[in-house]
């Protein structure tokens, strides 16, 4: 993986090549390059970001109106130009870019090096590409004929897109695991890995499914087969997505953009489905499996990364208001230890992109046992959306920065709304209760745009720990999750060490790392185990920790200990996450600003990871 995109038309291809790698430089990677169709496939490719790319090539001819563009997060192979996609087949007839892993590449690789092939690189993807050239040499077929032969013989993942030189009018573009879509101009096709860099020239797109390759030619029809060689109709359909959602809108960065997004992104994740008046909660997206989820003797949330710490505060959310089982399983373990998975079961996936992989596998294997299989996925027309039986989106609109933030409050809103939905049905929550926390829930957005206001405070306290090497979260209860989300976002954009705990766990083996050079940030609100954080700060403080400290407004008992306090608006216990994790964001963000830190594409991150 990560970034591809692909042009044929009337227009240069160059330019809408490059401009729509850059809106998926998001994604994430370490090389790119191009290749341009004109008479012969001329390849340009080079390691370090797409401007480096940009600059490779300032004096060669990119002309042409058919080309195809990558970025490249490495996985077979180290980060350097010869890697770097696009890769040749023997003769260079044919070039070829993919996201992906092809898994069995060293047994295909042992039997091209025996037929005389030699490589120039280390990658998979170069293996695919002399497998579809000795198919289309040797058993004289077509190029599309070629590719879904070689498809047939490969086991892994893949998104790619081939060019051949005998076919200066075709794209050959396929699909399993690793998302592709293709934009439907005007006598124009577009190619793209998501639909950032084909929205500014049609809303028409056809989102390819797992095994499908499309046949795009110039001046006709979009033609889909499966590897099966099955004729498949195009199923066109509207983007959700506008221009000014994928531009910065005058922040410096996606990511604090889409931190003050927030108020909206929750407030969106909840339009229509919170009544505050008819004392309802409704979801649509799930309406057929409510009964399903009512008579769960489990259910599964299976999910990584940041959607795993907001699956963990659904867990605590439908146990404690539905008084349903739950278990939460990190996706990328799930599949792997023989898990035990009835037909009573339900599994909740839960991913920003709707593309994760492990997670995706997880799907298929809960489907396979009989489990009815719900989302929870931000991206319409996603692989998740489409691979599960129902599901609900979050409606948080395109998130660009990598280190996920507004994806995991919407996340955090929808599995609240679930937990309530479900409560009510059940009759396990008092009517008087249920109807305070919807008005609760709804009041939320406005509390998050308090919480924002804090911005210029919770620079000046990142200003104090931008330069120190490790730190501490901790949090209990509902807050434990939001010091592992804490946590994970300073390591992943500033690049400090960091650790999430729940509060009352430091005094088993973190406490030996508190020293005067040690920042703890906790989550001490009054709900919940108010008294027995406070002794822990004061455990922190007894070996002269620092302590920054979340508190709601007017606090004055942990202000007296604390060496920071951030004062949050005060709401119920378990709509918490939903504001403590702000302030959070905002000391990650600006931390990794003083320490010169690429916000919001760090290092070795992709944000949407569809290999294993």
């Amino acid at each position: 993986m990560c970034g591809i995109v692909a042009y044929i038309g009337p227009r240069e291809a160059y330019p809408i090549l490059i401009k729509g790698l850059q809106r998926l430089e998001y994604r994430g990677y370490d090389s790119a390059g191009l290749c341009m169709l004109n008479k012969d496939l001329n390849v340009f490719k080079c390691k370090g970001k797409v401007s480096d790319l940009v600059e490779y090539v300032k004096d060669s001819d990119v002309s042409g109106n058919i080309g195809m563009a990558h970025t490249r997060w490495a996985t077979h192979g180290e980060p350097n130009q010869i890697n770097a996609h696009p890769h040749f087949s023997q003769n260079k007839s044919l070039a070829i870019i993919h996201n992906g892993i092809i898994e069995n590449y060293a047994a295909l690789r042992s039997e091209l090096i025996n037929r005389g092939y030699t490589f120039t690189s280390d990658t998979d993807t170069e293996v695919l590409i002399h497998l579809i050239e000795d198919i289309k040499t040797n058993e004289k077929v077509s190029l599309e004929e070629a590719v879904r032969i070689a498809l047939n013989q490969v086991i892994g993942a893949y998104a790619i897109v081939v060019l051949s030189k005998a076919s200066p009018d075709k794209i050959i573009a396929a699909r399993k695991g690793s998302p592709l879509v293709v934009g439907i101009g005007k006598d124009e096709f577009f190619v793209a890995s998501d639909a950032t860099p084909i929205i500014e020239y049609t809303e028409n797109v056809v989102f390819l499914n797992d095994e499908e390759i499309a046949i795009i030619k110039r001046n006709e029809q979009l033609k889909i087969r499966t590897v099966k060689n099955k004729e498949k109709t195009p199923y066109i359909q509207k983007l959700e997505l506008s221009l000014n959602a994928i531009e910065k809108g005058g922040y410096d960065h996606f990511m604090l953009k889409e931190i003050f997004e927030q108020p909206r992104s929750i407030r969106d994740s909840m339009r229509g489905r919170l009544h505050i008046d008819q004392g309802l909660v409704t979801l649509g997206g799930i309406k057929d499996y409510e009964q399903k989820l009512l008579n769960a003797k489990r259910i599964i949330i299976t999910a990584c990364g940041t959607s795993w710490h907001a699956a963990l505060v659904g867990e605590y959310l439908i146990e404690d208001l539905a008084r349903i089982p739950v278990d939460v399983e990190y996706s990328s373990e799930f599949r792997y230890r023989n898990p035990i998975i009835n037909e009573e079961d339900v599994l909740i996936a839960i991913s920003q992109s709707g593309e994760t992989a492990d997670t995706l596998a997880a799907i298929e294997l809960a489907k396979g046992k009989g489990a009815t299989v719900l989302g929870i996925c931000n991206v319409v027309g996603s692989s998740i959306a489409r691979a599960t039986h129902a599901g609900i989106f979050t409606h948080a609109g395109p998130e660009i920065g990598v280190a996920s933030t507004k994806a995991f409050t919407a996340q955090v809103a929808v599995l609240t709304l679930l937990a309530l939905l479900l409560a009510q049905k059940k009759g396990t929550i008092p009517t008087n209760q249920f109807r305070r926390l919807l008005v609760e829930l709804n009041s939320i957005p406005e509390k998050v745009e308090r919480t924002l206001k804090l911005n210029d405070l919770i620079k000046d306290i990142a200003a104090t720990y931008h330069h120190v090497s490790n730190s501490l979260y901790l949090g209990r209860g509902y807050n434990f999750p939001v010091a592992l989300e804490g946590a994970l976002k300073l390591k992943e954009i500033s690049y400090i060490h960091a650790e999430g705990y729940p509060a009352a766990e430091m005094k088993h083996g973190p406490i030996a790392l508190i020293d005067e050079h040690m920042p703890v940030f906790v989550i001490a609100t009054r709900r919940g185990s108010y008294e027995k954080v406070i002794s822990n700060i004061q455990e922190v403080k007894a070996r002269k920790g620092k302590i920054i400290a979340i508190i709601n407004e007017g606090d004055e008992t942990v202000k007296n200990l604390a060496d920071h306090c951030i004062e949050i608006p005060e709401t119920e216990e378990m709509l918490v996450p939903l504001i403590a994790t702000i302030p959070l964001q905002l000391l990650s963000y600006h931390i990794a600003v003083m320490r010169g830190c690429n916000v919001d594409q760090p290092r070795n991150l992709a944000k949407s990871v569809t290999v294993e």
